[in-house]
């Protein structure tokens, strides 16, 4: 069932794992079938090596599973994922990494800020979601305020939520926080905070 999505799941969870977004078995992934509404999500603990589409499981919107092929449970984060598409209708595609540059602003609670165009990739900001424990409703809830005013949020002290209209496309927003992060992380380094890019400029970009 859903086995194409499944697929899709996997593809890009060994892709984020050989980027770098993530590592020894860490980050989370999963993707909503528009016509059953059901989402697909990857397991808790599998090795990228090991992970096949039959460990990916099928679940309603509200956490109970549909289908699970092997004797794995899903992601511990399945809460924080469902909550996503709960509170965003227009999401298809959630990522949860751990970049190493991303995560270091979520430990500090300090939002990334839009120094380069690549920010307008994701909506320019990445508010923090306030620290929440990792798997619980906490860390779900903190995530709902956040995803009102962008694609991105740094989970404070864990690391990077993205969405997309399909998985593909929250993945690529994934990738560009991470290096918005780097090149942010080397201005401050080079100097003093450095001057953000006015939002009259990223609408003007947008528009072209």
């Amino acid at each position: 069932m859903l086995e194409n999505l499944k697929k899709q799941v996997v593809d890009i969870a060994i892709r984020a794992d050989e980027s770098g977004l993530c590592k020894h078995k860490s980050g989370n992934f999963s993707l909503r079938d528009p016509e059953t509404g059901y989402i697909v999500i990857t397991p808790s603990g599998v090795a990228r090596e090991e992970l096949t589409y039959k460990d990916v499981a099928i679940v309603d919107l509200e956490g109970n599973i549909v289908e699970l092929e092997t004797n794995v449970n899903p992601t511990s984060e399945l809460l924080m994922h469902l909550m996503a598409y709960k509170c965003r209708e227009d999401v298809v595609g959630v990522c949860h990494t751990h970049s190493h540059f991303a995560t270091a602003f979520a430990v500090q609670a300090k939002e990334i800020q839009p120094v380069v165009f690549e920010a307008l990739i994701y909506g320019t900001k990445t508010p923090i979601a306030k620290y929440g424990q990792p798997g619980t409703q906490a860390l779900a809830d903190s995530i709902i305020e956040p995803l009102k005013i962008s694609d991105a949020c740094l989970l404070e002290k864990h690391g990077v939520l993205t969405v997309g209209a399909n998985l593909e496309e929250a993945y690529l927003k994934a990738q560009y926080v991470e290096d918005v992060a780097e090149i942010y992380f080397y201005a401050l380094q080079i100097g003093k905070e450095p001057e953000i890019i006015a939002p009259t400029e990223f609408e003007a970009v947008a528009k072209k």
